[in-house]
Protein backbone atom coordinates (compact mmCIF):
# COMPACT_ATOMS: atom_id res chain seq x y z
CA UNK A 1 0.00 0.00 0.00
CA UNK A 2 1.69 3.52 -1.19
CA UNK A 3 0.70 5.73 1.72
CA UNK A 4 -0.50 8.92 0.39
CA UNK A 5 -2.17 10.74 3.04
CA UNK A 6 -0.64 14.14 5.00
CA UNK A 7 0.60 12.56 8.01
CA UNK A 8 1.05 9.67 8.82
CA UNK A 9 3.66 9.86 6.37
CA UNK A 10 5.41 6.80 5.43
CA UNK A 11 8.90 5.79 7.78
CA UNK A 12 11.49 5.20 5.35
CA UNK A 13 13.44 1.72 5.79
CA UNK A 14 16.46 3.90 7.08
CA UNK A 15 14.71 4.71 9.49
CA UNK A 16 13.16 2.18 10.54
CA UNK A 17 16.29 0.43 11.01
CA UNK A 18 17.97 3.04 13.33
CA UNK A 19 14.59 2.80 15.18
CA UNK A 20 14.78 -1.08 15.07
CA UNK A 21 18.71 -1.16 17.29
CA UNK A 22 18.28 -2.43 21.21
CA UNK A 23 16.39 0.30 23.35
CA UNK A 24 18.80 2.43 25.07
CA UNK A 25 17.83 4.12 28.39
CA UNK A 26 16.99 7.84 28.84
CA UNK A 27 19.79 9.40 31.66
CA UNK A 28 22.46 7.66 29.70
CA UNK A 29 25.35 9.77 28.38
CA UNK A 30 24.58 7.31 25.03
CA UNK A 31 21.28 8.79 24.79
CA UNK A 32 22.91 12.67 25.80
CA UNK A 33 24.74 12.14 22.88
CA UNK A 34 22.47 11.56 20.17
CA UNK A 35 20.07 14.25 21.85
CA UNK A 36 22.69 16.28 21.46
CA UNK A 37 22.82 15.76 17.62
CA UNK A 38 19.38 15.76 17.29
CA UNK A 39 19.07 19.28 18.73
CA UNK A 40 21.88 20.66 16.69
CA UNK A 41 20.49 19.48 13.34
CA UNK A 42 16.99 20.84 14.28
CA UNK A 43 18.22 24.52 15.07
CA UNK A 44 20.33 24.44 11.56
CA UNK A 45 17.00 23.18 9.97
CA UNK A 46 14.69 25.54 12.11
CA UNK A 47 16.99 28.22 12.17
CA UNK A 48 15.38 29.66 15.87
CA UNK A 49 18.09 29.99 19.05
CA UNK A 50 16.48 27.32 20.90
CA UNK A 51 14.30 24.25 20.12
CA UNK A 52 12.30 21.46 22.55
CA UNK A 53 11.29 18.25 21.87
CA UNK A 54 8.09 16.93 23.48
CA UNK A 55 6.49 13.26 24.28
CA UNK A 56 3.63 14.08 22.50
CA UNK A 57 1.51 14.54 19.33
CA UNK A 58 1.57 18.01 18.16
CA UNK A 59 -1.66 19.40 19.76
CA UNK A 60 0.64 19.04 22.92
CA UNK A 61 3.55 21.97 21.14
CA UNK A 62 0.11 23.89 20.52
CA UNK A 63 -1.31 23.75 24.07
CA UNK A 64 2.17 24.18 25.64
CA UNK A 65 2.67 27.11 23.79
CA UNK A 66 -0.50 29.06 24.07
CA UNK A 67 -0.38 28.46 27.99
CA UNK A 68 3.23 29.54 28.10
CA UNK A 69 3.45 32.33 25.97
CA UNK A 70 -0.35 34.19 26.41
CA UNK A 71 -1.20 35.96 29.14
CA UNK A 72 -4.09 38.16 28.99
CA UNK A 73 -5.86 37.61 25.25
CA UNK A 74 -5.07 35.31 22.66
CA UNK A 75 -5.94 36.20 18.83
CA UNK A 76 -6.40 33.23 16.59
CA UNK A 77 -6.58 32.33 12.80
CA UNK A 78 -9.25 29.83 12.46
CA UNK A 79 -9.66 28.55 8.62
CA UNK A 80 -9.89 24.67 9.37
CA UNK A 81 -9.62 22.24 12.23
CA UNK A 82 -6.06 22.74 13.03
CA UNK A 83 -6.98 26.81 13.56
CA UNK A 84 -9.98 25.67 15.44
CA UNK A 85 -8.14 23.92 17.84
CA UNK A 86 -5.99 26.95 18.99
CA UNK A 87 -9.33 28.39 19.95
CA UNK A 88 -10.73 25.48 21.78
CA UNK A 89 -7.23 25.15 23.53
CA UNK A 90 -7.74 28.87 24.93
CA UNK A 91 -11.04 27.81 26.27
CA UNK A 92 -9.80 25.21 28.20
CA UNK A 93 -7.34 27.23 30.03
CA UNK A 94 -9.68 30.32 30.55
CA UNK A 95 -7.96 32.71 28.33
CA UNK A 96 -9.54 35.17 26.64
CA UNK A 97 -9.90 34.35 22.73
CA UNK A 98 -10.62 36.27 19.66
CA UNK A 99 -11.09 33.88 16.55
CA UNK A 100 -10.27 35.73 12.98
CA UNK A 101 -12.81 32.88 11.06
CA UNK A 102 -12.88 32.25 7.63
CA UNK A 103 -13.66 29.68 4.88
CA UNK A 104 -11.17 26.63 4.68
CA UNK A 105 -10.11 27.64 1.76
CA UNK A 106 -8.99 31.38 2.45
CA UNK A 107 -6.09 32.74 4.25
CA UNK A 108 -6.20 35.44 6.69
CA UNK A 109 -5.30 38.71 5.98
CA UNK A 110 -2.73 41.57 6.93
CA UNK A 111 -5.80 43.32 7.46
CA UNK A 112 -8.31 41.92 9.50
CA UNK A 113 -5.46 40.84 11.84
CA UNK A 114 -4.14 44.65 13.03
CA UNK A 115 -7.79 45.69 12.83
CA UNK A 116 -8.61 43.47 15.27
CA UNK A 117 -5.31 44.18 17.38
CA UNK A 118 -6.25 47.58 16.75
CA UNK A 119 -9.77 46.65 18.49
CA UNK A 120 -8.18 44.89 21.40
CA UNK A 121 -5.09 46.27 23.08
CA UNK A 122 -5.03 43.60 25.50
CA UNK A 123 -3.94 40.57 22.94
CA UNK A 124 -0.63 39.76 23.82
CA UNK A 125 -0.35 36.37 21.53
CA UNK A 126 -0.92 35.32 18.42
CA UNK A 127 -1.58 32.07 16.77
CA UNK A 128 -1.79 31.21 13.10
CA UNK A 129 -0.90 27.73 10.58
CA UNK A 130 1.97 28.13 8.38
CA UNK A 131 -0.12 25.39 6.74
CA UNK A 132 -3.82 24.65 7.33
CA UNK A 133 -3.78 21.25 6.58
CA UNK A 134 -7.77 20.32 6.74
CA UNK A 135 -8.02 22.14 3.85
CA UNK A 136 -3.99 22.37 2.36
CA UNK A 137 -4.11 26.09 2.28
CA UNK A 138 -0.97 28.04 3.20
CA UNK A 139 -1.57 31.47 5.12
CA UNK A 140 0.78 34.37 4.78
CA UNK A 141 2.03 34.03 8.17
CA UNK A 142 5.60 35.97 7.41
CA UNK A 143 4.06 38.68 6.24
CA UNK A 144 1.53 38.77 8.93
CA UNK A 145 4.22 38.21 11.90
CA UNK A 146 6.30 41.19 10.46
CA UNK A 147 3.28 43.42 10.53
CA UNK A 148 1.99 42.70 14.03
CA UNK A 149 5.75 42.64 15.01
CA UNK A 150 6.17 46.14 13.36
CA UNK A 151 2.77 47.38 15.40
CA UNK A 152 3.33 45.82 18.63
CA UNK A 153 6.48 43.74 19.42
CA UNK A 154 5.70 42.08 22.86
CA UNK A 155 3.01 40.38 21.05
CA UNK A 156 3.92 36.79 20.81
CA UNK A 157 3.71 35.16 17.29
CA UNK A 158 2.96 31.36 17.44
CA UNK A 159 2.82 29.77 14.19
CA UNK A 160 1.50 26.15 13.67
CA UNK A 161 3.65 24.28 10.76
CA UNK A 162 3.15 20.74 11.64
CA UNK A 163 2.69 20.42 7.94
CA UNK A 164 5.24 22.86 6.31
CA UNK A 165 8.12 22.37 8.86
CA UNK A 166 10.89 20.44 6.62
CA UNK A 167 8.51 21.32 3.43
CA UNK A 168 10.03 24.59 2.48
CA UNK A 169 12.46 27.46 4.00
CA UNK A 170 10.55 29.00 6.99
CA UNK A 171 11.07 32.76 7.70
CA UNK A 172 11.46 32.67 11.65
CA UNK A 173 12.71 36.25 12.06
CA UNK A 174 8.95 37.72 12.96
CA UNK A 175 8.16 34.69 15.01
CA UNK A 176 8.81 33.78 18.56
CA UNK A 177 7.35 29.76 18.44
CA UNK A 178 7.58 27.60 16.14
CA UNK A 179 5.46 24.04 16.01
CA UNK A 180 6.48 20.53 14.26
CA UNK A 181 5.19 17.19 14.14
CA UNK A 182 7.41 14.06 13.82
CA UNK A 183 4.63 12.69 11.96
CA UNK A 184 5.18 15.11 8.86
CA UNK A 185 7.73 15.99 6.70
CA UNK A 186 10.11 14.64 9.18
CA UNK A 187 8.85 11.00 8.11
CA UNK A 188 8.75 9.44 11.68
CA UNK A 189 5.77 7.30 13.56
CA UNK A 190 3.59 10.03 15.42
CA UNK A 191 4.65 10.85 19.27
CA UNK A 192 7.08 13.71 19.33
CA UNK A 193 6.26 17.55 18.92
CA UNK A 194 9.29 20.02 17.87
CA UNK A 195 9.01 23.86 19.49
CA UNK A 196 11.42 26.10 18.18
CA UNK A 197 12.01 29.41 20.37
CA UNK A 198 13.26 33.09 19.61
CA UNK A 199 15.12 34.43 22.56
CA UNK A 200 11.86 36.94 23.27
CA UNK A 201 9.84 33.42 24.09
CA UNK A 202 12.74 32.19 25.78
CA UNK A 203 12.36 35.09 28.35
CA UNK A 204 8.60 35.19 28.89
CA UNK A 205 8.55 31.32 29.19
CA UNK A 206 11.19 31.61 32.17
CA UNK A 207 9.22 34.70 33.49
CA UNK A 208 5.58 32.45 33.27
CA UNK A 209 6.97 29.37 34.83
CA UNK A 210 3.11 27.47 33.68
CA UNK A 211 2.21 23.79 33.69
CA UNK A 212 3.70 20.72 35.29
CA UNK A 213 4.10 18.04 32.07
CA UNK A 214 3.81 20.50 29.57
CA UNK A 215 6.04 23.13 31.41
CA UNK A 216 8.89 24.49 29.04
CA UNK A 217 10.70 25.99 31.34
CA UNK A 218 11.23 23.17 32.89
CA UNK A 219 11.71 21.46 29.52
CA UNK A 220 14.30 24.45 28.78
CA UNK A 221 16.64 23.67 31.99
CA UNK A 222 16.92 20.05 31.29
CA UNK A 223 17.37 20.34 27.41
CA UNK A 224 20.15 22.69 27.39
CA UNK A 225 21.77 19.87 29.18
CA UNK A 226 20.93 17.52 26.40
CA UNK A 227 17.88 15.54 28.64
CA UNK A 228 14.32 15.33 29.38
CA UNK A 229 12.41 16.50 32.50
CA UNK A 230 10.09 13.79 31.50
CA UNK A 231 10.88 10.58 29.75
CA UNK A 232 11.65 10.83 26.38
CA UNK A 233 10.31 8.78 23.08
CA UNK A 234 13.71 7.58 22.46
CA UNK A 235 13.23 5.57 19.48
CA UNK A 236 11.38 8.64 17.76
CA UNK A 237 14.16 10.64 18.83
CA UNK A 238 17.16 8.33 17.52
CA UNK A 239 15.17 8.05 13.91
CA UNK A 240 14.74 12.01 14.00
CA UNK A 241 18.04 11.94 14.17
CA UNK A 242 19.03 9.22 11.35
CA UNK A 243 16.15 11.47 9.21
CA UNK A 244 18.11 14.71 10.22
CA UNK A 245 21.66 13.61 9.25
CA UNK A 246 20.31 12.10 5.88
CA UNK A 247 18.46 15.17 5.44
CA UNK A 248 21.78 16.96 5.52
CA UNK A 249 23.51 14.97 3.24
CA UNK A 250 20.95 15.42 0.59
CA UNK A 251 20.81 19.04 1.31
CA UNK A 252 17.83 20.55 2.89
CA UNK A 253 17.87 22.84 -0.40
CA UNK A 254 17.47 20.43 -2.71
CA UNK A 255 14.75 19.27 -0.61
CA UNK A 256 12.81 21.93 -0.56
CA UNK A 257 13.24 22.64 -4.32
CA UNK A 258 11.80 18.58 -5.08
CA UNK A 259 9.23 19.23 -2.89
CA UNK A 260 8.25 22.17 -4.45
CA UNK A 261 8.51 20.70 -7.90
CA UNK A 262 6.60 17.94 -7.34
CA UNK A 263 3.79 20.04 -5.33
CA UNK A 264 3.56 21.99 -8.16
CA UNK A 265 3.23 19.65 -10.76
CA UNK A 266 0.81 17.34 -9.28
CA UNK A 267 -1.69 20.20 -9.33
CA UNK A 268 -0.66 21.24 -12.53
CA UNK A 269 -1.46 17.41 -13.39
CA UNK A 270 -4.80 17.81 -11.19
CA UNK A 271 -6.21 20.79 -13.44
CA UNK A 272 -5.08 18.55 -16.24
CA UNK A 273 -7.88 15.94 -16.03
CA UNK A 274 -10.36 18.30 -15.23
CA UNK A 275 -10.33 18.60 -11.14
CA UNK A 276 -10.22 21.82 -8.97
CA UNK A 277 -7.35 22.67 -6.64
CA UNK A 278 -9.62 23.55 -3.61
CA UNK A 279 -7.55 26.39 -1.47
CA UNK A 280 -7.54 29.71 -3.08
CA UNK A 281 -3.68 29.98 -2.03
CA UNK A 282 -2.17 26.11 -2.00
CA UNK A 283 0.36 24.83 0.67
CA UNK A 284 3.28 22.99 -0.77
CA UNK A 285 2.74 20.21 1.93
CA UNK A 286 -0.08 18.37 -0.33
CA UNK A 287 -2.62 18.31 -3.21
CA UNK A 288 -5.90 19.24 -1.97
CA UNK A 289 -8.38 18.86 -4.71
CA UNK A 290 -11.99 19.94 -4.78
CA UNK A 291 -14.45 16.78 -5.64
CA UNK A 292 -17.79 15.82 -4.39
CA UNK A 293 -17.59 12.29 -5.36
CA UNK A 294 -14.00 11.87 -3.25
CA UNK A 295 -14.90 9.43 -1.27
CA UNK A 296 -15.68 6.81 -4.29
CA UNK A 297 -12.61 7.48 -5.65
CA UNK A 298 -10.53 6.89 -2.49
CA UNK A 299 -12.36 3.79 -2.23
CA UNK A 300 -11.46 2.85 -5.58
CA UNK A 301 -7.98 3.85 -5.65
CA UNK A 302 -7.45 1.97 -2.07
CA UNK A 303 -9.02 -1.27 -3.33
CA UNK A 304 -7.55 -1.72 -6.53
CA UNK A 305 -4.28 0.46 -6.98
CA UNK A 306 -3.10 0.05 -3.51
CA UNK A 307 -2.78 4.10 -3.08
CA UNK A 308 -4.64 5.49 0.13
CA UNK A 309 -4.97 9.37 0.53
CA UNK A 310 -6.82 11.21 2.98
CA UNK A 311 -10.49 12.85 2.54
CA UNK A 312 -12.06 16.17 4.72
CA UNK A 313 -13.24 16.82 7.63
CA UNK A 314 -16.87 18.60 8.76
CA UNK A 315 -18.49 20.54 6.24
CA UNK A 316 -15.74 18.96 3.97
CA UNK A 317 -16.03 15.66 4.17
CA UNK A 318 -16.70 13.41 1.26
CA UNK A 319 -15.59 16.40 -0.74
CA UNK A 320 -12.01 17.12 -0.73
CA UNK A 321 -9.35 14.08 -1.15
CA UNK A 322 -5.77 15.47 -0.36
CA UNK A 323 -2.43 13.68 -1.55
CA UNK A 324 0.82 13.98 0.27
CA UNK A 325 3.89 16.13 -0.80
CA UNK A 326 6.11 15.91 2.41
CA UNK A 327 9.00 14.28 3.06
CA UNK A 328 11.63 12.06 0.68
CA UNK A 329 9.25 11.00 -2.04
CA UNK A 330 10.80 9.85 -5.00
CA UNK A 331 9.01 10.60 -8.76
CA UNK A 332 7.78 7.47 -9.39
CA UNK A 333 5.73 6.90 -6.23
CA UNK A 334 3.71 10.00 -6.90
CA UNK A 335 4.08 9.33 -10.52
CA UNK A 336 1.88 6.14 -9.98
CA UNK A 337 -0.42 7.60 -7.16
CA UNK A 338 -1.32 10.29 -10.32
CA UNK A 339 -1.83 7.46 -13.11
CA UNK A 340 -3.75 5.92 -10.72
CA UNK A 341 -6.31 8.65 -10.01
CA UNK A 342 -6.67 9.29 -13.92
CA UNK A 343 -7.47 5.32 -14.15
CA UNK A 344 -9.74 5.62 -11.19
CA UNK A 345 -11.77 8.31 -13.12
CA UNK A 346 -12.04 6.48 -16.15
CA UNK A 347 -13.34 3.20 -14.33
CA UNK A 348 -15.91 5.76 -12.62
CA UNK A 349 -17.00 6.80 -16.09
CA UNK A 350 -15.66 10.16 -15.78
CA UNK A 351 -13.68 10.74 -18.16
CA UNK A 352 -11.74 8.56 -20.13
CA UNK A 353 -7.83 7.66 -19.77
CA UNK A 354 -5.41 9.80 -22.00
CA UNK A 355 -2.54 9.64 -19.91
CA UNK A 356 -2.66 13.56 -19.94
CA UNK A 357 -1.97 13.34 -16.01
CA UNK A 358 1.18 12.00 -16.01
CA UNK A 359 2.57 13.26 -18.94
CA UNK A 360 1.75 16.75 -17.78
CA UNK A 361 3.14 16.10 -14.22
CA UNK A 362 6.49 15.02 -15.75
CA UNK A 363 6.99 18.05 -17.58
CA UNK A 364 6.09 20.40 -15.03
CA UNK A 365 8.29 18.39 -12.11
CA UNK A 366 11.49 18.10 -14.41
CA UNK A 367 11.18 21.45 -16.06
CA UNK A 368 10.94 22.94 -12.26
CA UNK A 369 14.54 21.01 -11.12
CA UNK A 370 16.56 21.87 -13.72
Amino acid sequence: MLLFTPGPTPVPEFVRVAMSEPTIHHRTPEFEEIFATTRTLLKEVIGMPEVLMLASSGSGAMEACVTSLCQTKLLSINSGKFGERFGKIAKAFGIPNIEIKNAWDTPASVESVLETLKQNPDIDAFCIQACESAGGLRHSYEEIAKAIKDYNPKIMVIVDSITAMGVEKLDVSCVDALIGGSQKAFMLPPGLSIIGLSQQAIAKIEERNVGFYFNLKTELKNQVKNTTAWTAPTTIIIGLCAFLQKAKSIGWDKIYQQTKARSLSCDKAMESIGLKIYPTKPALSMTCVYDEASDTLRKHLKTKFNVNIAGGQDDLKGKIFRINQMGLIEASEISWVINAIELSLADLGRRPFDGIANQVFLENYFSLLK
